[in-house]
């Protein structure tokens, strides 16, 4: 009786598992058509805490860009090495640039989001980009695609921001959560249902921060200026999303899993302040792909055969929507080892979630 009980639930979770693959697989059949002549005014917006030497490799990248109408804001948030030199050196050389030097108070001490206002009220221009000090755009025409994106309707735009390749473990599964988190963000905006954007790569208008009052609903939390922004401000019809390969970033992946690990207790924290019904299919997405391994890996002692049958049917469709998805997003490698980067994966997130329980995360860097 428990047997079969059992297997009726390992049945449910392996459907549910298909399911969610087979709507990740809607952004297969997205495409981006690169408009020519684009010139609304933007204003490129980085926010840095002690990244001199990354500013130095990557802020090249973003002052060649071809297009014609964009200032570059640099927010200097606190930092006790050489950042604002750095800026100060390149501002020497580039009237594009404004500086925001940012001071620690009481109120607002290690906060980013405070900084990014600061940033973002200083901004000429109403349409806004954001990308992080250790990126650089894989294209000369990042700002061109990102931008045509926006419409009269569409006010924020989601980009993709993949992370350097490197010949290592925690690269492979650091890249392949990248890949699996992207391919949930813009499925679920395909469909009218955002829930979060990454800052390495996301592009919304002035009027829209402010129309939900910035980040002051979280501004207590250090976390959460990209994905609780999104959850405040997007909606079914003012968000869209650029999968086009010159729309991408590139960005330095942790070297480690101590890095790693810091990193995305910050981020995992922040999902309990998402709107219930995000959290609900988050979670369903997790529990029933954990179930799925927990209970089939019991079940296979009594009946391989037919329990084979459904982990098989699991994994064709989970590779290949996986493999498709990673090729669009320039990460056809990792999808190779997806069936076992998948199993790291679940463990390394059920030490951040309990963890979390335990203690909580503080400054953002």
């Amino acid at each position: 009786m428990i047997l079969t009980v059992l297997f009726y639930f390992f049945v449910a979770f392996t459907v549910i598992q298909i399911i969610y693959y087979l709507f990740f697989s809607s952004i297969l059949f997205h495409k981006d058509v690169i408009e020519k002549g684009v010139s609304l005014p933007v204003s490129v917006i980085i926010c840095a805490k002690n990244e001199a030497k990354n500013l130095s490799s990557f802020l090249p990248y973003i002052l060649e860009q071809s297009y014609s109408n964009f200032e570059v804001i640099l927010i200097n948030d606190a930092s006790s090495d050489a950042t604002l030199e750095v800026m100060q050196s390149f501002k020497k050389e580039n009237e594009r640039i404004t500086i925001i030097d940012v001071k620690n108070n009481e109120s607002f001490w290690g906060n980013k989001k405070y900084a990014l206002t600061l940033g973002i009220k200083a901004a000429k221009n109403n349409h806004l980009l954001f990308t992080d000090a250790d990126c650089k755009p894989l294209s000369k025409n990042w700002i061109t695609t990102m931008v045509q994106k926006f419409k009269t309707e569409k006010t924020i735009v989601l980009g993709y921001g993949k992370y350097k390749a490197e010949k290592s473990i925690i690269n492979l599964l650091v890249r392949y959560e990248t890949l699996l988190t992207a391919m949930q963000y813009f499925s679920y905006a395909k469909i009218q249902f955002p829930y979060m954007g990454v800052g390495r790569n996301l592009a919304y208008t002035k009027d829209t921060f402010f129309n939900v009052n910035g980040f002051i609903s979280h501004i207590q939390l250090k976390s959460g200026d990209d994905d609780l922004f999104i959850q405040d401000a997007a909606n079914k019809e003012n968000t869209t999303i650029s999968m086009s390969k010159s729309s991408f970033t590139e960005s330095l992946a942790p070297t480690t899993f101590k890095q790693w690990f810091l990193q995305k207790r910050r981020h995992v924290s922040t999902a309990k302040h998402y709107k219930f019904k995000h959290q609900f299919f988050l979670a369903l997405f997790y529990i029933s792909k954990l179930l799925f391994y927990l209970m089939g890996s019991v079940l296979l002692f009594f009946n391989p055969l037919k329990i084979l049958v459904f982990i098989l049917t699991y994994y064709l469709v989970q590779i290949l929507v996986t493999y498709f998805s990673a090729k669009k997003l320039e990460e056809p490698k990792v999808a190779l080892f997806a069936p076992f980067l998948e199993i790291g994966l679940l463990l390394f997130q059920l030490s951040i979630f309990i963890t979390n329980l335990t203690s909580k995360p503080t400054h953002w860097k």
